[in-house]
């Protein structure tokens, strides 16, 4: 234990503390007594709290943000399955689509419960078109509901135990990444916090579903640590291929491995977060584990995790929102302006710098904004339109500027947009809240919206219909199965 205190700052008084904030929770968890004596008060707290949350009641607006974000991510599998990362995911697939037991989605195809999660984890992030959460640097939603997915078809889970598994997952993953300090570990370890998150995310998801007891959770989180992988170098991947995969296919996969090896019989170390080669000594000896089960049962990750308004990647939310809020009050033609400067922080003005792919571009997009007043899914994937002349011309006139001040800012994502006319006159807009964040959120009927600009091109108008009703009654639907026949192309 010596080696735990001094790498992961938990000493006698911590671990103390660590235990009264399990009881401080209340009746929602299992007596910490009942875990074995090499386990600590933390691991004991947090594997009761999961084996428990198959059964335990959630809060009707935790529900409604749960089926928020599963509409949501449905729709990023179905309107990605076009997209490059979609293809290779779906070639792939037709090696094992002979197994009958998960669905692909958007095909017509089947597999079993691991490589449905991993095509439809890289379906849902072919595009960067599904939800994150700022506070862990992750993207829960292209783990965590593929893997539930996969899982409850095969276990037959009703609607309900559905919605409680992804919530656990969503809490459960982003928790990971914020204990070691999302921006910072991100920025300094050369490691992938969205695929550390989306694992751990995955796997308690999956492990609900298979209705493991707390001993199993806590082989859960073991194999889970054995697979955490994923470095920075994803965003050096220019085609987004290796992205989906790190990000949704890789830990939606592994998520379920670590649960389907576990409810099959697999034993392992009891505690992985503490005792010697523990898994923050090794990924993150300054994390502060205590974060883990901060709150745990109070304050749900869903509801913090972010629903994207537009369909382009995260730095480029505010700078369309800033625009949208301008041409709101103003008429601005594109051949009368002179100039539009918008700033953001430098971590997240080097992510849409002058990218190859449309919907990452920053300049780009500001100029397919200026053109059309909105940014369509359409026009953030029509990559003929970065060669374009008229949007050439635009796009010069687009200057992207490091901001110091709003990168003392992150994880908040703000922005600030300046138009420039031709007659001098300067509009401006400083975006501290994006559309669609906790602080500024969407409707349901956005949401919806959304969901519907997203799907119906692909399965239909008729087939979304039944989706988006279907998923907000979730809660009474005897099968997960039963998502097929609206998740699938006809």
């Amino acid at each position: 234990m010596t080696r735990y205190r001094q790498s992961c700052g938990l000493d006698r008084r911590s671990l103390l503390a660590t235990a009264a904030s399990a009881v401080a929770i209340g009746g929602l968890l299992r007596p910490v007594f009942a875990a074995p004596a090499s386990v600590s008060p933390l691991m004991a707290t947090l594997s009761s709290y999961m084996a428990d949350a198959g059964e335990r009641a959630l809060p009707d607006e935790v529900i409604e943000q749960a089926k928020q974000h599963i509409l949501d991510t449905f729709a990023a599998m179905i309107s990605g399955s076009n997209l490059s990362p979609a293809r290779a995911a779906l070639k792939f697939a037709r090696d094992y689509a002979t197994d009958a037991t998960a669905t692909i989605a958007a095909s017509q195809m089947t597999a079993s419960p691991l490589e449905a999660a991993l095509v439809n984890g890289m379906l849902a992030h072919s595009d960067e078109t599904d939800d994150s959460n700022e506070y862990s640097q992750s993207h829960p939603g292209c783990a965590v509901i593929p893997a539930a997915l996969a899982t409850g078809e095969k276990f037959g889970a009703d609607g309900m135990h559905f919605l409680r598994a992804v919530t656990l997952g969503y809490d459960i993953g982003p928790r990971v990444t914020i204990s070691f300090g999302a921006v910072e570990f991100r920025d300094n370890s050369h490691k992938a916090t969205h695929a550390i998150a989306g694992l751990f995310g995955a796997a308690a998801a999956a492990g609900s579903l298979a209705k493991l007891t707390a001993q199993q959770m806590r082989w859960l989180l073991d194999y889970s640590a054995q697979q955490s992988s994923g470095i920075g170098a994803w965003a050096r991947d220019t085609s987004h291929i290796e992205k989906s995969f790190v990000f949704g296919g890789m830990t939606a996969r592994s998520g379920v491995t670590a649960a389907l090896v576990v409810q099959s019989g697999f034993t392992g170390v009891d505690d992985i977060f503490s005792g010697p080669d523990n898994y923050f000594e090794a990924y993150a000896p300054e994390a502060k584990p205590e974060l883990m089960i901060e709150q745990l049962g109070q304050r749900y990750e869903i509801a913090r995790t972010n629903i994207k308004k537009w369909t382009v990647g995260s730095p480029i939310q505010a700078p369309l929102d800033a625009m949208s809020v301008i041409f709101q009050t103003h008429d601005v033609k594109p051949d009368d302006v002179k100039s539009i400067v918008v700033r953001l922080a430098h971590t997240e003005a080097r992510t849409v710098n002058n990218r190859e792919i449309p919907d990452i571009c920053l300049q780009h997009m500001i100029a397919v904004m200026l053109l059309d007043k909105t940014a369509s899914f359409k026009a953030a994937h029509d990559k003929a339109r970065m060669t374009d002349p008229t949007v050439l011309r635009q796009r010069a006139k687009v200057q992207l500027i490091e901001s110091e001040e709003l990168q003392k800012l992150e994880p908040a994502r703000q922005a600030i947009v300046e138009i420039t006319m031709n007659d001098g006159t300067v509009l401006s807009d400083h975006v501290t809240a994006v559309r669609g964040t906790v602080d500024n959120p969407m409707s349901r009927g956005e949401v919806i919206q959304k969901a519907r600009d997203l799907c119906e091109p692909i399965i239909g108008k008729g087939q979304t219909d039944a989706l988006v009703e279907r998923v907000f009654t979730l809660e009474k639907l005897p099968n997960v199965r039963d998502l097929r026949s609206v998740l699938q192309k006809a």
